[in-house]
């Protein structure tokens, strides 16, 4: 018996390391936050991977874990007090990996973070999502322009607000942390995956490019970036 066998996900994605984190994840904007977070702390774990065209997310086994069937999603079976802890949502998967490790998160910036973090989940990753809809996938055959340029309007405003943020500094909240590490995936995504940057001001913009370039150029996030394989 492991820490483990009580969480009927782990009989679908049998863990190979019983002691390590196990994440469930696919290699999107919000996945790749968290095996970016792992490869860049250190921590031990498993990465399983979670097929949406085989509608994993949605089968009995992932929503045990997330019942909300939505990447990614954790078990630490060494959480607070010894105690497995399963959790989901990005933001607070990323919390907890910067307490538990003691990185990405400085207490002295620690709200300033947070407040960035918060940001990206709110606002960043919602309005990416929703252009991304509207201009590469299925949402660009609707003919009504208002969807889409609601969304693009709001995409470059927000982009505004991060090139100001960036001002004199490499990171959004003074040194690279878990902020960096919500915002940068979904940069990458509009910009090389939805193809919508330069729709959205990204040529206007003075200091964003650069910071994406920083954040791609960190060898874990390279690494995070493809985690999970898939198959």
């Amino acid at each position: 018996m492991t820490p483990l066998d009580d969480f009927p996900i782990t009989r679908r994605w049998p863990p190979r390391d019983p002691q390590a984190i196990q994440l469930y994840s696919l290699p999107t904007p919000n996945g790749v936050k968290v095996s970016v977070m792992l490869e860049e702390t250190g921590l031990a774990y498993d990465a399983h991977l979670v097929d949406f065209a085989a509608n994993d997310q949605t089968s009995p086994a992932f929503l045990s874990l997330n019942p909300n069937n939505k990447i990614p999603a954790i078990i630490d079976p060494q959480g607070p007090g010894g105690r497995p802890l399963p959790l989901f949502e990005s933001g607070a998967i990323l919390i907890y990996l910067a307490e538990k490790s003691g990185m990405f998160l400085p207490q002295d910036r620690r709200y300033e973070v947070v407040q960035w973090l918060m940001w990206q989940m709110g606002g960043l990753g919602p309005m990416f999502g929703q252009l991304g809809y509207f201009h590469h996938f299925a949402g660009k055959e609707v003919e009504d322009p208002r969807p889409k340029d609601r969304y693009r309007a709001e995409a470059a405003r927000l982009l505004r607000v991060l090139d100001t943020a960036l001002e004199g500094r490499d990171w959004v909240a003074g040194d690279y942390s878990i902020a960096d590490m919500a915002i940068g995936p979904w940069l990458r995504t509009l910009r090389d995956f939805y193809k919508a940057a330069e729709i959205a001001g990204w040529g206007g913009l003075r200091h964003v490019p650069g910071y994406l370039d920083r954040f791609l150029g960190r060898p874990a996030v390279q690494r995070g970036m493809t985690i999970p394989a898939k198959g």
